[in-house]
């Protein structure tokens, strides 16, 4: 970076926190995608909103481009910063700044980390629903910026559910106020949400309005085996027709083995299944949940199943599902994120099982999900022996056919980690020429000098 550019920097940040040793630029300087090269300019870290103001100003006035930096848990590339770009880390915008009791709403900076948030509402005997593996360093700018979903989608729906009010600044370095955590505001446009899931490309998330609600019941955790993928949906809709689930997830043997190999914990049957279920639901529905697990085993849909007693049982088993993702990191495995209709998933997951052991029947293809949304995690494995470059070479070539299978089912080739890079060239197949028309429009309108991530979620 240039001196001139380094000292204008440290005049907003101070010296401390503009950082560009390497070491830095390798760590905030992208996310958990490991197929894009990191090498940006400078880091900085803004404490206030005044100074995320004055840095995209710099921007503008400079020529510089921003790369907006949560807690890098994205598997999209949509925080990597490859051009020399200043990468803009929240990691000090990480303060409770109000609670609400009466609207049960707290205003946060986008740094705050999601487990923070959960443990804020659990103080006060609140819930904060939006939770998935990464929650221990993902952050709530982040969550905004991709519309996180997770493992209680079924019960509680996504992100943008829970954003009562956002503080934005645009890429052309103004500040926004959206919604002021109003429940009912029928005066025009709701720009919040315009930016929830624009993956920063419109601008910085700085502040959010976050609602909470009440702690629900202590829950019951349920894994079952399941040998036929296709007796799933009739698993689920036996136990949706007994009870409210909190989550329904699923996950193949082959994920079950990683975890097992990675972990410290113990295979939940003696006998290996082709697939397993796991059920979340509030303990006081126990009984019914038993009776639906009677009736789904007598229809042969379901070949076992074990079931929490206390809460670190239920931990236990949850680390089946939550330490997947962990478990299969060092096999470098190439990830699709996609959904589509959950009537569709049997079907759709058979077709692309075919389609990826035709083209990769040398590969170990890894399978897990939130079935009850229709959200699967397609996962092909690395061999050892196979370098990386030519691993992600060879993965690549399906991914026009495997979104293209996406795109007949009208799904979508991502469904909670975000376009980013990874599969910006091929956003055509779940958006429209039209759509995507409007969505450069609007960019333009926000980012006029296309300052603020650039080369994301749209193709230049």
């Amino acid at each position: 970076m240039r001196r001139g550019m380094q000292r204008a920097l440290e005049e907003i940040f101070t010296p401390a926190r503009v950082r560009t040793a390497p070491e830095d630029l390798a760590t905030w300087g992208g996310d958990w995608t490991r197929a894009f090269k990191v090498a940006p300019g400078a880091i900085v870290f803004p404490r206030s909103i005044d100074e995320v103001v004055e840095v995209t100003r710099l921007a503008n006035t400079r020529g510089l481009h921003l790369v907006p930096s949560g807690g890098r848990t994205g598997l999209s590339g949509g925080a990597v910063a490859s051009n020399g770009e200043i990468v803009v880390s929240f990691d000090r915008m990480n303060r409770m700044l109000d609670f609400n009791a009466a609207d049960r709403v707290v205003r946060c900076e986008a740094g705050v980390v999601t487990q923070a948030l959960q443990e804020y509402a659990a103080a006060r005997n609140l819930f904060y629903p939006v939770d998935f593996a990464s929650s221990g360093s993902s952050q709530i700018g982040g969550n905004i910026s991709t519309n996180a979903g997770g493992i209680k989608v079924i019960r509680y729906g996504l992100t943008r559910d829970w954003v009562a009010g956002l503080t934005v600044v645009t890429g052309a370095g103004d500040v926004l106020e959206c919604n002021n955590a109003l429940v009912k505001n029928a005066t025009g446009y709701d720009l919040r949400h315009l930016f929830i899931g624009a993956e920063g490309t419109l601008g910085f998330v700085v502040q959010a309005d976050i609602r909470l609600l009440t702690a629900p019941a202590p829950a019951r955790v349920m894994v079952l085996a399941i040998d036929r993928f296709a007796d799933i949906l009739d698993v689920l809709q036996c136990f949706r027709d007994a009870l409210t689930l909190s989550a329904f997830e699923f996950f193949s043997e082959l994920a079950l083995t990683k975890v097992l190999s990675h972990r410290e914990v113990s295979r939940p049957f003696a006998r290996a299944a082709n697939f397993y279920a796991l059920i979340e639901f509030d303990a006081d529905d126990e009984e019914a949940a038993l009776g639906a697990f009677e009736r789904a085993v007598e229809r042969g849909w379901v070949g076992d199943g074990v079931i929490s007693r206390s809460d670190a049982q239920a931990r236990a088993l949850w680390t089946l599902r939550d330490g997947i993702t962990e478990s299969i990191a060092p096999y470098t495995p190439y990830k699709n994120d996609i959904a589509v209709r959950v009537s569709d998933v049997p079907a759709f997951l058979e077709d692309i099982d075919r389609l990826v052991s035709a083209h990769y029947p040398d590969f170990e293809v890894c399978w897990f999900g939130h079935i009850g949304d229709g959200n699967l995690h397609l996962n092909i494995l690395k061999p050892e022996n196979l370098a990386s470059d030519a691993f992600y070479e060879r993965c690549h070539r399906i991914s026009p056919a495997l979104f293209e299978a996406i795109g007949n089912r009208g799904g979508s080739i991502s469904a909670e980690h975000g376009v980013g890079l990874l599969k910006r060239d091929f956003l055509h197949y779940s958006r429209s020429p039209q759509e995507i028309a409007l969505m450069r429009q609007l960019k333009a309108v926000f980012d006029p000098n296309g300052v603020i991530n650039p080369g994301k979620l749209l193709v230049h």
